[in-house]
């Protein structure tokens, strides 16, 4: 039996004008002004999971850091993205993985996730995005997670997600993580309807 999430998300990105979908940000606002207070090495090792053909990564490679990772479950999101970039797509480390079956040594001082871990509905499948992000981030490392809140949306392209207000984050995360802030706020979707989202900032212990 294949794998129907990733059917599903192949689907999506080959069917679909993604300037038009929900979670389109053509400058994604938040994830740039928190990492940007980071003031990270241009030599730290990001990775942004579930980052599709998101402009995260454009802005990362804008600001000369030279150790980003893309993953996602979708090879036509990654390639739509590769070919925005050009030339430059050569700068970045393209994962093609569900994230429950990513296996990497690497470990990573910043883990960027907008919108993964919502769609782990099931509480393994949460436990194994926990203890992976445990062993990928660095002492010091940080964790920057945005899901859907308790007043956001309840499903996103046709699937169910987890909702979670600020305290739902940190008690996910507490045993191997402090959490440095947090907030709720609406992303304007491209036709104009608000989706509230939490998000939070971590440091791992």
């Amino acid at each position: 039996m294949g794998n129907v999430k990733k059917e599903h998300w192949e689907a999506v990105y080959q069917t679909k004008d993604t300037t038009k979908v929900g979670w389109f940000q053509q400058v994604p606002r938040v994830s740039i002004e928190w990492i940007d207070q980071l003031n990270l090495s241009k030599n730290a090792s990001i990775i942004d999971v579930g980052g599709g053909d998101g402009f995260l990564v454009d802005w990362l490679v804008d600001q000369g850091y030279v150790h980003v990772t893309l993953l996602d479950i979708s090879e036509s999101a990654l390639q739509k993205a590769q070919n925005r970039l050009g030339p430059s797509a050569s700068k970045v480390t393209w994962e093609v993985s569900d994230i429950l079956e990513f296996e990497s040594s690497a470990k990573v001082d910043l883990w960027h996730d907008r919108a993964v871990f919502h769609f782990l509905t099931e509480p393994n499948d949460q436990q194994t995005y926990s203890s992976l992000v445990e062993r990928s981030i660095v002492s010091g490392g940080y964790l920057l997670l945005m899901t859907f809140s308790r007043s956001g949306p309840s499903t996103c392209s046709g699937l169910p997600v987890q909702q979670y207000d600020e305290a739902d984050l940190k008690s996910m995360f507490i045993q191997e993580f402090d959490c440095i802030k947090s907030l709720n706020y609406d992303h304007i979707t491209p036709s104009g309807s608000p989706q509230n989202y939490t998000v939070a900032l971590f440091r791992r212990k």
